[in-house]
């Protein structure tokens, strides 16, 4: 049986080393927000976070572990920022990606266009984007469901393809890329993108 001192210590170890991965993790999400992979150095990291490089690769193992362990950090961020959501609440739903948006679509976009040099980033990507059609499907199901019951004429096959086609309609109206065009490409303000995005989320929620 340990000591008393034995395990305290211990205990203070781990508390310690949670608190550096901790540093790690918020000096990478920062600096992987404002920059392109390619421009985010281990060496800044770990020196942004008091400790040395190798206790960074101690912690993740490479670049590559650090931005997954960031992408797991961002994920908690994005929920945050998305807060619940009541199913069928179109205008609560605009709000919610207006909010991740506006703090993280610029990070968001970046991340698209470094995958198509950084094979690690389609892992990631695939991900988030399975995380977000979750989110369609959860939070616009009452309309799916009713465009699904008003179909019921048709073949299981084609109520399938309908909803398919509507949760892809839904999708490309809510990615980064569409308020990426509207606030950055267009230059409209955060107001006009927010109406933009309703009028496209509720003209495809009512053809399907």
């Amino acid at each position: 049986m340990g000591s008393p001192a034995r395990e305290y210590d211990m205990t203070a170890r781990a508390a310690a080393t949670a608190r550096t991965r901790e540093r790690l993790l918020l000096a990478a999400r920062e600096r992987f927000a404002d920059r392109h992979y390619d421009d985010v150095t281990l060496a800044e990291v770990a020196g942004a976070a008091g400790v040395t490089v190798q206790t960074l690769l101690n912690h993740f193992g490479s670049k590559d572990g650090m931005l997954a362990a960031a992408a797991e950090a961002f994920a908690g961020v994005v929920a945050d920022l998305r807060g619940p959501v009541e199913p069928g609440d179109l205008d609560g739903a605009v709000d919610a990606l207006m909010r991740h948006y506006e703090v993280l679509g610029d990070a968001n976009w970046r991340l698209v266009a470094d995958a198509e040099r950084q094979t690690v980033l389609g892992s990631l990507l695939d991900g988030a984007r399975a995380a977000h059609r979750a989110w369609i499907e959860a939070v616009f199901a009452p309309q799916l469901t009713a465009a699904d019951r008003g179909g019921d004429h048709l073949t299981a096959a084609g109520r399938g393809g309908d909803r398919e086609e509507t949760v892809a309609a839904l999708y490309a109206v809510t990615d980064v890329g569409t308020w990426k065009l509207l606030r950055r490409d267009l230059g409209r303000s955060p107001e006009v993108t927010r109406a933009v995005l309703r009028r496209l989320i509720a003209g495809q929620l009512e053809r399907g």
